[in-house]
């Protein structure tokens, strides 16, 4: 059910799968990465004000060499500005319709499918709060046990599958990333759309717009979201990159480069 893929391209034969995804879904994300080089125009073109923006720090747990990832399974936690800490328990991909009835009906545990230009992913994620107390701080800097920072639901589908002997005490801390969050709403686009920039330790950013909806809407938005981009003179053929994917890459080989 939980097997590691990259996002897949949408091609004719997988357009099927894609609706049957959608259909089982609770919601989808549709996201653009934009390239660097035409990030500065965007930035311009959709009036983003960096001082609006909510600071964000995001950690990955993962072995060095990316156990997890490899068996489909994400594990994060958010630092947020102005809210409480949170974490998340991720699969993917998943089958919407193959997933246990118990966990679809937890209401933590949520089914999305996450679209860009060419590719899509479904995703199925369990969700934690933490509250203000400084509970993921303390546990980055090896004051608290990193299990603690999940719910005993998170821990039990974090131990059904993670690889075989494979427990939170062998995770490596991913991070942090440091990530700015703003919420924009168009008035000729009618509906809320989210940038969020990226920053890697090396220098290198992602910029990913993205919008929310109903699976029933997916389609007439995604149409909607292309051509209101588009005529802001927003690149929409670069190359897609996975703001995930990008940061268990990096810090695994500095993990690596470290031990060597």
């Amino acid at each position: 059910m939980a097997r590691a893929a990259p996002t897949r391209p949408i091609i004719d034969d997988r357009l099927q799968e894609l609706l049957g995804l959608i259909g089982g879904a609770d919601s989808v994300e549709l996201k653009l990465t934009v390239p660097e080089s035409n990030q500065r125009s965007a930035v311009r073109s959709l009036g983003m004000d960096p001082l609006e923006a909510q600071i964000r720090q995001v950690f990955f747990f993962d072995t060095p060499d990316l156990a997890l990832d490899r068996a489909g399974l994400v594990v994060r936690a958010r630092r947020v500005q102005g809210r409480g800490d949170d974490t998340v328990v991720k699969l993917r991909p998943v089958v919407p319709d193959e997933l246990p009835p118990e966990l679809r009906a937890s209401p933590s545990f949520g089914v999305e499918v996450d679209t860009m230009p060419g590719g899509f992913v479904c995703s199925g994620s369990l969700k934690g709060a933490l509250g203000t107390g400084g509970a993921v701080k303390a546990a980055v800097a090896g004051e608290r046990p990193l299990r603690k920072l999940f719910s005993k639901e998170q821990r039990a589908l974090f131990a059904e599958h993670a690889p075989e002997g494979v427990t939170f005490s062998d995770l490596a801390v991913l991070g942090p990333i440091p990530v700015f969050k703003l919420k924009l709403s168009p008035k000729t686009f009618g509906r809320k759309l989210v940038a969020e920039l990226w920053l890697y330790p090396n220098g290198s950013r992602i910029l990913e717009l993205s919008t929310k909806c109903a699976p029933a809407e997916a389609l007439r938005v995604a149409l909607e979201a292309k051509a209101f981009l588009a005529e802001r003179g927003i690149d929409l053929s670069g190359r897609q990159q996975t703001k995930t994917r990008t940061a268990l890459t990096f810090f695994s080989k500095e993990l690596k480069a470290a031990a060597a």
